[in-house]
Order: structure tokens, then C-alpha cells, then sequence
């Protein structure tokens, strides 16, 4: 996990499992080659996962 990247200007997308009504709300945005992911509710600490670790962790969660 890397958490040394500028993220200023970065594009965010919300979760569509995130609540409509601004509760719970999980960001993520994809910089070549990381993902970036964080709390739109406390923005930092923002998480920065390489290729292999989402895609494993995208793998786990859909299992």
C-alpha cells in the first residue's frame, strides 16, 4: 500500500453500494496503475493499492 502520491485534482467515483441519502460513502479512483480508495466522509488517510492487491481484494469481496 502506498500512500505517498499527490492526489490533488483527483476524480473520485462513489461506490454504487453507498448510501444516496450521504451516509456511509466509499470513493474510488484509478491512477495508472494504482487505485486509489478512501472515506468521502474523512478523506485522508486515502489507501493506494498496486494492481495485484485490488484485484485481489476485488476477487474476495465478489467470493
Amino acid at each position: 500500500m502506498d500512500t505517498s502520491r499527490d492526489l490533488t485534482g483527483t476524480i473520485w467515483r462513489k461506490s454504487s453500494y453507498s448510501g444516496s441519502n450521504g451516509g456511509d460513502c466509499v470513493e474510488v479512483a484509478h491512477l495508472a496503475p494504482l487505485t486509489a480508495v478512501r472515506d468521502s466522509k474523512a478523506p485522508a488517510p486515502t489507501l493506494l493499492f498496486p494492481p495485484t492487491a485490488w484485484s485481489a481484494f476485488v476477487e474476495s469481496v465478489k467470493g
